[in-house]
């Protein structure tokens, strides 16, 4: 309202519009139940994975062309994946340290799941451009994301409100915090480059081990170490080599 931008958005942009927003809360929803199925920093490293799912949703829809450094870091980044999911045909049965295999495994394979969406929530974001205002991205990412709640929730029998005092002030502030770093997504891509955003995203990875340690009390295994480094270096590599190619195509055509 307070930019006067429709709510519906540009007419040639609203199938766009739409997709970003089913694909963002369901990556979002994914995330979520990973969250709940498997230590926060092995859920956060693995939808970290998304810049490899990227490189290869661009190369298919917005016809970008895929170097072999692409390949060689999306190797980093697959590495990274296996060694924090642990899959029991690879390492058996009883190779993690979680209570439940079983629920790491259905984690695992939400977050990477998650990482898809994400993956193409980008894709999307990056044929919209600037022709779409940014808030009206994530106004509806908001309304898509709160009626597909709304639909599985009485699908699944799960609607009702937690009866703890304190459990409901955190999923207000889940809801805040979450529309929050979505905004700050969004804007960061408008006023930077892709690269340095995605960056500066890794440190969300620094961030999910140090509060897992501090408020969780879990202290992560060498192999999640292990693999998030993988997926580190295979995101920030892709970034700073995107990031390092546009910024020569700039200078040669300024030239």
């Amino acid at each position: 309202i307070f930019y006067r931008i429709g709510f519906l958005g540009p007419k040639d942009q609203r199938i766009f519009l739409f997709l970003r927003g089913l694909l963002g809360s369901t990556a979002m929803i994914l995330l979520y139940y990973a969250v709940q199925s498997m230590p926060l920093a092995d859920a956060t490293v693995i939808t970290f994975s998304s810049p490899a799912f990227t490189c290869i949703f661009a190369c298919i829809f917005l016809k970008e062309k895929c170097k072999i450094w692409d390949i060689v870091f999306m190797f980093f980044t697959i590495t990274g994946v296996v060694l924090i999911a642990r899959p029991p045909f690879l390492f058996g049965s009883n190779n993690s340290f979680e209570d439940d295999d079983s629920d790491h495994m259905k984690g695992s394979i939400a977050a990477v799941a998650s990482a898809v969406c994400a993956s193409l929530t980008l894709v999307v974001l990056r044929k919209m451009g600037k022709s779409v205002h940014y808030l009206l991205s994530i106004w509806f990412y908001a309304v898509i994301g709160l009626i597909e709640c709304v639909i599985a929730l009485f699908v699944i029998g799960a609607w009702s409100l937690p009866y703890c005092g304190i459990d409901r002030w955190l999923l207000v502030f889940i809801g805040i915090l979450g529309l929050g770093g979505q905004a700050f997504l969004v804007k960061a891509l408008h006023i930077e480059k892709a690269g340095p955003v995605s960056v500066m995203r890794t440190m969300d990875v620094v961030f999910a081990f140090i509060f897992q340690a501090l408020f969780l009390d879990r202290i992560p295994t060498w192999l999640t170490i292990g693999g998030a480094l993988c997926i580190v270096a295979g995101t920030a590599g892709t970034a700073i080599l995107n990031w390092y190619t546009s910024s020569r195509k700039a200078k040669g055509s300024n030239l």
